[in-house]
């Protein structure tokens, strides 16, 4: 049985869809739609583009098709109170004369949470928070982490087969997963800042770490590289105009190395040392959130899924499941140090959908 939704639901969800829009390209701002609703109809709609330009709820007032005093807004996201790139929304608002702003969720940013809706307030306009707040908070899963916590969102992505298995033994792993599912893989790298890799994967694969099957920007490229041992000609360091490499290596790597990537225009980052003396991974994550990098993929291998497990620094999987049995090879999650069932990683399951001939699973990882 399917549940009608409510007016303010309808034009939320048409909201939702419009902010979808700006996917991949407002970071570090968030995702944000509006929709102007006059007499039961809608008369002006817009989008937060790219980061630097219009927000939404101006982009709606701008594209309004008639007079929008008195009218409702629906914003999937509370109007900005200060001064950023842009003026504030509210003050765009107030000027327009809308009568009502319904919003999904309030913004966590400082200088926000639940002011606008207070200016609003004493100049006359009623407010209305909390519609379909799940899916507004959902849409800015980065933005909410980064804004709060002052890290970045970080996704682990990988394709296994059926038992677990990322490679053969011997390391072969092209191709676990169906070419639609590569395609979908490529289209998940547009929608981060960042793609992180360990150096094994740079090794063995010599990959790119570029989009190329779909339309979309191109994330930093960020290679885990403690000793740097990277190839001067390896891929990953190629096309530095259309994706920036950032190689991350600790105190010790090799002087000689560092000079000649940095003689190649390669940015090298030193990152203190964990305990077995590889890069710090939460340092590292701490030190991207400063340079406003707010969502990071990591691809893998096992090593730095397990990793990043291990250490409580993911925030959702996605998982690309093959039909195939390989049997003995690389494990896709290696030692997590778990004895006790009730001490496991608990996850719960957002989406799980097909992709050609496999089966692509989306799961959040619990905080324990």
């Amino acid at each position: 049985m399917t549940t009608k939704l409510s007016v303010d639901e309808k034009y939320m969800r048409q909201a939702l869809r419009l902010a979808r829009r700006g996917l991949g390209k407002t970071s570090p701002n968030p995702m944000v739609g509006a929709v102007i609703v006059k007499d039961g109809r809608v008369i002006g709609q817009g989008y937060h583009h790219f980061f630097g330009g219009n927000h939404a709820e101006v982009d709606a007032i701008n594209n309004a098709t008639e007079d929008i005093s008195g009218a409702t807004m629906y914003v999937t996201l509370e109007p900005c109170c200060h001064h950023g790139k842009t003026p504030p929304c509210v003050d765009a608002i107030i000027r327009a004369k809308i009568g009502k702003v319904v919003t999904g969720t309030l913004d966590p940013y400082p200088e926000m949470r639940g002011k606008s809706l207070k200016i609003l307030k004493q100049h006359g306009i009623v407010t209305s928070v909390g519609v379909l707040e799940k899916e507004c908070r959902a849409l800015n899963d980065a933005y909410l982490k980064y804004t709060t916590t002052g890290m970045p969102f970080v996704t682990v992505k990988f394709a296994q087969t059926l038992d677990g298995r990322i490679a053969t033994a011997s390391g072969a792993s092209r191709w676990i997963s169906s070419p639609e599912s590569r395609k979908l893989a490529h289209r998940l790298r547009t929608h981060h800042d960042a793609i992180l890799v360990g150096i094994g994967t740079v090794l063995a694969d010599d990959p790119e770490l570029t989009v190329r099957l779909v339309r979309g920007r191109n994330p930093t490229r960020i290679i885990l590289d403690s000793k740097l041992r990277v190839p001067l000609e390896a891929r990953v360091l190629a096309d530095q105009e259309t994706a920036r490499t950032l190689v991350t290596a600790t105190p010790t790597a090799d002087k000689d190395k560092l000079t000649a990537l940095r003689k190649m225009g390669i940015e090298v980052l030193t990152v203190p040392p964990d305990a077995q003396g590889r890069v710090d991974v939460s340092e590292l994550l701490k030190i991207l959130a400063q340079r406003q990098i707010s969502s990071v993929l990591v691809e893998g291998g096992g090593e730095i899924i397990t990793s990043f497990l291990r250490l409580g620094l993911a925030d959702k999987l996605v998982v690309f499941i093959a039909p195939k049995i390989l049997g003995r090879g690389t494990d896709s999650v290696g030692e997590l140090n778990i004895t006790d069932i009730s001490k496991t990683l608990k996850l719960s399951f957002e989406r799980v959908y097909r992709s050609g001939e496999d089966i692509v699973v989306e799961a959040r990882v619990e905080a324990g």
